[in-house]
């Protein structure tokens, strides 16, 4: 909308994302320490955090201002790299016994012990040294879980590792608490969203992006759409391409059906339909994001069907999305399995018809495209026959509305009373979390 391209961890997205939304509120973290977040929260302190990633405070520097934490130090680091022999150790022994293993073991090893080993180990550590000296909030976010799960998918043992190893850290914190009482600290373990299985797009389109997918549907009207019969590698894909990729879809000959459709027909299709100039999608997860460049304002529904007529619904027919969301004066337009669907309080025919929480998903999409950055029409692979799909190269997701996504927890202890109605936005826990701070009005 603003005629630039923002995202994280480009320096200053974040740090501008968490000013707009605090809009001068203050943050729950204000005078404490947080590691490994993508905001700070108005933290004195911060490591590792996004929106201070090229500016990072002096948390965990406490590590290094007496003797007896630099023993500790030194501890961790022995620790740190025996654990890192280990895995060393084991990834050599795989190797002997498979050499021709594919060369992305690497890259995982290697994130395997920076995320599983280094970061966890001097996370725990610094927490553990802010907790002795008192800072009044902490927030830590223990990332290898996250990163695992979506490599890997959500219940991969390698993925469920991870969480064990998390376990033990959150386990050493607590541990530290109950030798803290003076302290008075409150412990609170959450996630703020779960996993969906996916699969990648290009697995169920033939290895067509959802760019191409989008252009295409673009350049040659809803009549060039075929519609998704969900059986995973027989759906029909867009253009001929896709269809000799599923014929070859190995080798020398899958690489150059690829350049033929990314590289040279997108050149030609650029110099010949100078409509699709004008059109950018943003592939972010579980939903890409198309935006029609020429209005610097978000187009309705309307509007859309008018350019591009039947544009949505033949999106919504493609193999790997699940429904297609577009601006309206009430609730968003959705189109889904190729007709439209009315997502009003009390209709039928949608895609959440099956789920107990139907209203609360519809205000939270209802919230999302009111946001002016979204796109003027989302397409989401949450729900496309055959199972979950992400537009990005993941095996797991949440950013979309499946339930598996929007399983968070709060765990606390009984002595803590939370707000009594049924929390369903995390802004309910601003109040909360505030009063912390002595700022209960939320100023």
């Amino acid at each position: 909308r603003e005629g630039a391209d923002r995202y994280f961890p480009r320096p200053g997205v974040a740090d501008l994302v968490e000013k707009r939304h605090a809009r001068g509120r203050r943050g729950i973290m204000v005078g404490g320490a947080c590691y490994g977040c993508m905001f700070t929260g108005g933290a004195a302190d911060s490591l590792w955090t996004t929106s201070r990633l090229l500016r990072p405070t002096r948390a965990g520097l406490a590590l290094v201002r007496a003797p007896l934490s630099l023993v500790l130090m030194a501890w961790v680091v022995l620790k740190c790299c025996a654990l890192t022999a280990v895995e060393l150790t084991r990834a050599a022994l795989r190797l002997i016994a498979d050499p021709l293993r594919p060369g992305r073991g690497l890259r995982w090893l290697l994130f395997k012990i920076s995320l599983s080993i280094w970061m966890r180990q001097f996370f725990t550590l610094a927490v553990s040294a802010d907790l002795y000296r008192g800072v009044p909030a902490i927030y830590v976010n223990y990332l290898e879980y996250d990163v695992f799960a979506h490599a890997f998918g959500p219940e991969r043992p390698i993925a469920l590792r991870a969480l064990r190893r998390t376990d033990h850290s959150i386990a050493q914190l607590a541990r530290i608490l109950r030798r803290l009482p003076e302290q008075g600290y409150d412990l609170y373990v959450l996630s703020d969203h779960g996993q969906s299985p996916t699969r990648p797009f290009a697995r169920v389109s033939g290895g067509a992006t959802i760019e191409g997918a989008v252009r295409a549907a673009l350049a040659g009207g809803a009549d060039t759409m075929r519609p998704d019969h969900g059986a995973e590698g027989t759906q029909p894909t867009v253009g001929e391409l896709g269809r000799l990729r599923r014929k070859y879809p190995r080798g020398l000959l899958q690489r150059f059906l690829t350049y033929l459709e990314r590289d040279f027909l997108g050149r030609i299709r650029d110099g010949v339909h100078h409509s699709l100039e004008g059109v950018r999608v943003v592939a972010a997860g579980p939903n890409a994001f198309v935006y029609f460049t020429d209005s610097p304002e978000p187009l309705m529904a309307d509007e859309i069907e008018r350019r591009h007529p039947g544009l949505g619904s033949a999106l919504s027919r493609l193999a790997g999305v699940g429904f297609v969301l577009a601006r309206s004066a009430g609730v968003p337009v959705c189109w889904y399995s190729g007709r439209q669907a009315s997502l009003e309080p009390g209709s039928r025919g949608g895609p959440f018809d099956q789920r107990p929480d139907r209203e609360i998903v519809v205000r939270d999409l209802s919230e999302l495209m009111a946001m002016p950055s979204a796109g003027d029409l989302v397409l989401y692979g949450i729900g496309a026959a055959g199972g979950d799909v992400s537009f990005l190269d993941e095996q797991g997701a949440h950013a979309g509305p499946s339930e598996a996504e929007l399983h968070t927890f709060l765990l606390h202890s009984a002595a803590v009373t939370l707000p009594a109605e049924p929390l369903t936005h995390p802004i309910q826990l601003y109040p909360h979390f505030a009063a912390y701070g002595g700022d209960a009005a939320g100023r």
